[in-house]
């Protein structure tokens, strides 16, 4: 409903530039990914929302199914905002539909459990997310967890600053502390998370130099 009032009313910046269909779609492929970086670096910042994003982070094995483990609430939340996005950027629903269609094989591959040789996860990164890149983001360490938030292309950590990478073949723990029970991990202390405090809290605010060091051998680099 909303696509289709902004289709009618003819709102919107993609809609503004008149881009022929092909680049067009691919503009708002582009502007939709650019989104979902801001998007997740928002749940990272603001603590209302790491409130509900952290039951993503307390998975302490990191394989395919780490890419649907999100809470109801943050599923909310992010479905309502995009609503929000269709009329000022003038995308449509199938341009949506064809983001996600690309989104989740590549959410799936770089949250999937495995290790490609070195100089092709280099080589990848470089244009989208890696499993080895990503595999930084899970890390316990925070200011190794406050980074590499791109969803598809890898570009925006690069262009923001909050770029972040391993040294090859080190060893990443996942998960948060103070969440590290198994009650934390059944439904119901899933659901309950942005409700209750961890066991050993740990402050989340404060940013961190991207040429700072994260200690456990591994270092945090800018563009």
């Amino acid at each position: 409903a909303v696509s289709d009032w902004s289709g009618r009313a003819g709102v919107g910046l993609l809609r503004t530039i008149g881009l022929p269909p092909l680049a067009e779609t691919a503009a708002a492929l582009v502007a939709v990914d650019a989104w979902m970086y801001c998007w997740h670096l928002a749940n990272h910042r603001i603590p209302l929302l790491w409130r509900f994003h952290r039951v993503h982070h307390t998975d302490e094995a990191l394989d395919a199914t780490s890419a649907l483990r999100f809470h109801a609430g943050e599923i909310a939340i992010s479905a309502g905002l995009r609503l929000a996005l269709i009329p000022p950027l003038g995308v449509t629903l199938w341009q949506l539909l064809l983001y996600d269609t690309l989104l989740l094989p590549v959410i799936f591959f770089h949250h999937g459990n495995l290790r490609l040789p070195d100089r092709w996860d280099r080589r990848l990164r470089k244009v989208i997310v890696s499993p080895a890149m990503h595999r930084v983001h899970h890390s316990r360490v925070r200011a190794e967890t406050d980074s590499n938030y791109s969803s598809i292309l890898s570009a925006w950590d690069r262009i923001g600053g909050s770029y972040g990478e391993r040294a090859p073949g080190s060893h990443v723990a996942f998960g948060l502390d103070g969440y590290d029970t198994d009650s934390w991990q059944t439904i119901r202390g899933l659901l309950s998370t942005p409700f209750r405090p961890p066991m050993a809290a740990r402050p989340r605010v404060g940013s961190h130099s991207p040429s700072s060091s994260t200690g456990d051998g591994s270092k945090r680099r800018g563009i």
